[in-house]
């Protein structure tokens, strides 16, 4: 779209909430002057355009409440910006190919270019089989970045070819953390005020023209979205869930109960396995890189089932990395409070004994034991998570601790062929803003880095995939800034986290409903690689190939393998990782 006057030219992707308060103060004060006032239509992007010539890009940024990615041509400058939302909800790539600057919401866009190299950079190949996910500001090609969540790129016509954009940052978490005055706030008033600017977030991303609804897991934080939107409702709101037939990895019942008591329209759809295992085939052309988060495949599902039915739904993603949601919040912070004195000689002892049983094994004996523990240690796949606890005992400091626990293969560059790690937010200490306890640190990490490069990834992929517009209220700027200026006891307490979350979902929800272990959106890919899928496995593994492709050492990969399949080990997450590079590197040759 062409501005007013003809000096700017925007693409745009996204949505911009609160374009109509923008509107208003653009006529209140005349700010963009009589052209600007002679709307030529409706949209978001033509008040952008208004706001942009009446005020400048910078402070343009600062008033938008939304999720969006554009490219913006200043015709009069002949400079280039490319801009993104705060919290990175939509994505944008650029880079220069020879002579050339590309940019796009998709690397598929970036790919159709005539000049495009299309190299793998065997260095984030290394970062990715260590975190599941290509980080910002890297991407699986070398040369081509994301640009940063709250920030804008910008370019000039004169530039010589390869000069690197100038990057300004308009908002970061960084400094939500950092100048974030923890606030003694009373129990009440901190529900309260945590249940405005929620129901205010939520309200304005209610406001479409087209048919909306709202994913429900029945977990706390998509409770919490569906009730705030049912309560400013006048209709019953649409809500989606998937269920499995398999008990461990199923949460439809949990999602029709909360249904039921809040009185949505609720749809519900029974997976398969055969069809949550045909969308394996479409995640390289869906992720567009590589990305290994299975949730990725119910992720999809669920945005599937959704468009049947609506345009537009709201997601309750965010609510852990803000209200110290994970497991990791508190299982860091106890493990090092209890252990890291202890010499490193009996942790290391410690963790051999954790491995000398297998997590299946330790996953039956927590489960005959299960009525004896307390509620708060009834955990799902209890195996696994005592073999993640014995990988880190032999950490030396509480960050290392952190790092271990979010990273899947622990010696990347050991795997991928000619790798050195480059660093990454969770590698540079030093630019971290200074936080008075573990547990803030950790979520200040998660939501610079777990947050925007693969929870928001798999969402906005799967759901654009089906032609899906998802919105996350969690994500609101204002929230994020009012979590920071909660003392952490209003996140965690008595070993559980989202404790402020919870006391507002209770005055909608009986805690009833709501009170149980925390249960990963999955699907149960340990065993389907054991059955259904090792043909695919075995041939994307095949020693042959991966020495032939030459990216991988293929002798700890095909060790991972046999024992897997042998039932000695669970490494379904390490070998995912190398399967969905491997895949998605099979359709790039296609």
């Amino acid at each position: 779209m062409v501005s007013a006057s003809g000096r700017y030219v925007i693409a745009f992707n996204g949505e911009i909430y609160n374009h109509l308060e923008l509107r208003a103060d653009l006529e209140k004060t005349n700010a963009g002057g009589t052209a600007a006032m002679a709307w030529r239509g409706h949209s978001d992007t033509e008040t952008l355009l208004a706001a942009i010539e009446a005020w400048g890009i910078t402070a343009t940024l600062k008033k938008c409440v939304g999720m969006f990615a554009f490219a913006l041509w200043d015709c009069s400058e002949r400079t280039l910006n490319l801009a993104r939302d705060r919290m990175g909800e939509k994505p944008l790539y650029y880079g220069w190919q020879g002579r050339e600057f590309l940019f796009g919401s998709e690397l598929k866009a970036l790919r159709a270019h005539p000049t495009f190299c299309g190299e793998v950079d065997r260095d984030v190949l290394a970062l990715y089989l260590r975190y599941n996910y290509v980080p910002t500001p890297y991407s699986i090609y070398r040369n081509i970045f994301k640009l940063p969540p709250g920030a804008f790129a910008t370019l000039a016509a004169r530039d010589s070819p390869g000069v690197t954009p100038r990057l300004t940052f308009y908002w970061r978490v960084m400094d939500a953390a950092a100048r974030s005055v923890r606030e003694e706030l009373d129990d009440v008033t901190a529900r309260d005020e945590l249940d405005a600017i929620l129901r205010r977030a939520i309200a304005g991303q209610q406001v479409a023209d087209v048919p909306l609804g709202a994913f429900l897991s029945g977990g706390i934080d998509s409770s919490t979205v569906v009730a705030l939107m049912q309560a400013q409702s006048s209709r019953p709101v649409k809500t989606f869930t998937i269920g499995f037939h398999e008990k461990g990895y199923n949460e439809a019942a949990h999602a029709k109960a909360v249904a039921r008591h809040l009185g949505t329209e609720h749809t519900e759809l029974y997976v398969t396995p055969e069809q949550a295992m045909a969308v394996i085939p479409r995640l390289p052309e869906l992720y567009d890189e590589p990305f290994a988060d299975a949730s990725q495949i119910p992720t999809f599902l669920v945005a599937q089932l959704a468009r049947q039915h609506v345009t537009v739904s709201l997601s309750g993603d965010g609510g852990d990395e803000l209200f110290g949601g994970y497991n990791r919040y508190f299982w860091a912070a106890r493990i090092w409070s209890g252990l890291g004195f202890a010499p490193y000689a009996i942790r290391t002892g410690l963790a051999a004994a954790l491995k000398s049983l297998s997590p299946a094994v330790w996953s039956r004996l927590f489960g005959m034991a299960g009525f004896m523990l307390p509620a708060r240690l009834r955990y799902a796949n209890s195996g696994d998570k005592l073999h993640k606890l014995a990988e880190i005992l032999p950490a030396r400091s509480p960050e290392e601790v952190y790092y271990f626990l979010v990273s899947q293969w622990k010696h990347p560059s050991q795997l991928v062929r000619g790798a050195i790690e480059p660093p990454t937010v969770l590698t540079t200490p030093e630019v971290w803003p200074a936080l008075g306890n573990f547990a803030s640190r950790m979520m200040y990490l998660d939501q610079m880095s777990y947050l925007p490069d693969d929870i928001l990834v798999k969402v906005d992929r799967a759901s654009m995939g089906v032609s899906l517009e998802t919105r996350v209220p969690m994500l609101d700027h204002r929230l994020v800034e009012f979590a920071w200026r909660l003392p952490l006891r209003m996140k965690i307490r008595d070993g559980q986290g989202k404790w402020l979350l919870r006391q507002l979902l209770y005055r909608h929800v009986p805690k009833a409903l709501i009170e149980r272990p925390k249960m990963g959106f999955g699907v149960p890919i340990e065993h389907w690689l054991c059955g259904p899928l090792r043909e695919w496995a075995e041939d994307l593994l095949s020693t042959q190939r991966l020495v032939q492709e030459g990216y991988f050492n293929p002798v700890p990969i095909r060790e991972k393998w046999q024992e897997h399949l042998s039932g000695r080990r669970n490494w379904a997450h390490y070998l995912w990782a190398v399967l969905m590079f491997q895949s998605w590197l099979e359709r790039q040759r296609a």
